[in-house]
């Protein structure tokens, strides 16, 4: 791989060499290279592009990479990957994806990720997206997130966009079976002209269900971010949505935390705040010695972390 390619799987997936375990690297459109496991199997779907992620039932301490990576301007793709984890696992898993367009087209990657949790399994699931080069060609990435969960399982998502995307649509839904527990961590940060809206909704079905729906996101210069994320408990469960946004120069921001209770004992909290940086933590870095566009960089860092 050439070091465009290995800079951009660095961002995406923290990947300084080919990782251990089992592993697909989508490369311009196509698997550049794979590896499974005796645990993990990848296979490529038959019908549309992207591939299964079968791990096997009671399978522990294990790791699976799915980066993808555009480096070509114009490229235009649908990837479909879907994830079987039996029951009784613990894996991570590290998807994610980055675009470096050196041309004046559009490059875009749209990738729809379904999984399927086994009973009493635990996942830890990692996107990170990013943008980036020297050409006028937007780049956009689409995902879509879709989370069937059994009794017992729990499902840790960290989604992070920090850099170079110039249009996102990001969407997010999950079912959860009796003492099912989901906790999404989202982070974002926007700047120049650029779009990002983010859509999640949980169905909390079974019995002791949870849910934690964290998200936190800077807005710089003119760009728009829209956050709509919706819990619905249908049983006696609990769930908490928190939205904390800063916002910046020209930017817009909307907020819009939704919850619906169809049961009596159905917890359901949500909050939202969005604001400028506080003026006193700039001051105080000043203080310092910093300049005041290095206090703001470190203020947003550590927001984001």
């Amino acid at each position: 791989m050439d070091k465009i390619t290995t800079h951009m799987l660095n961002e995406v997936a923290d990947l300084h060499s080919i990782p251990t375990g089992a592993y697909n690297i989508r490369l311009n459109g196509k698997s550049e290279q794979r590896n499974s496991t005796e645990n993990i199997t990848i296979l490529t779907k038959k019908d549309k592009p992207g591939i299964d992620i079968i791990i096997k039932p009671n399978t522990k301490n294990e790791s699976v990479h799915i980066p993808v990576v555009l480096t070509e301007t114009g490229l235009d793709e649908v990837v479909y990957n879907h994830f079987e984890v039996g029951d009784n696992s613990d894996v991570l898993i590290v998807a994610g994806c980055g675009i470096h367009n050196p041309g004046s087209s559009k490059s875009e990657h749209d990738g729809i990720h379904t999984f399927h949790i086994g009973k009493n399994s635990k996942v830890r699931y990692i996107e990170k997206h990013y943008g980036e080069g020297d050409g006028s060609g937007e780049k956009v990435l689409n995902p879509t997130t879709e989370v069937e969960m059994e009794e017992g399982s729990y499902c840790e998502m960290e989604l992070t966009q920090i850099k170079g995307v110039d249009s996102t649509i990001r969407k997010t839904t999950a079912s959860l079976k009796s003492g099912a527990k989901l906790v999404v961590n989202e982070k974002l940060m926007t700047h120049g002209k650029q779009i990002a809206h983010s859509d999640i909704i949980i169905n909390l079905d079974g019995e002791g269900s949870s849910a934690q729906i964290i998200s936190r996101s800077v807005a710089k210069d003119a760009s728009v971010q829209v956050f709509h994320p919706i819990a619905v408990g249908n049983t006696n469960c609990k769930a908490h949505i928190q939205c904390d946004a800063i916002i910046m120069d020209k930017a817009k921001v909307s907020s819009i935390p939704e919850i619906a209770a169809n049961d009596a004992d159905a917890q359901i909290i949500h909050e939202a705040a969005i604001g400028r940086i506080n003026n006193d933590q700039l001051i105080k870095l000043q203080t310092f010695g910093l300049e005041e566009e290095e206090a703001e960089n470190v203020i947003v860092k550590g927001f984001l972390q």
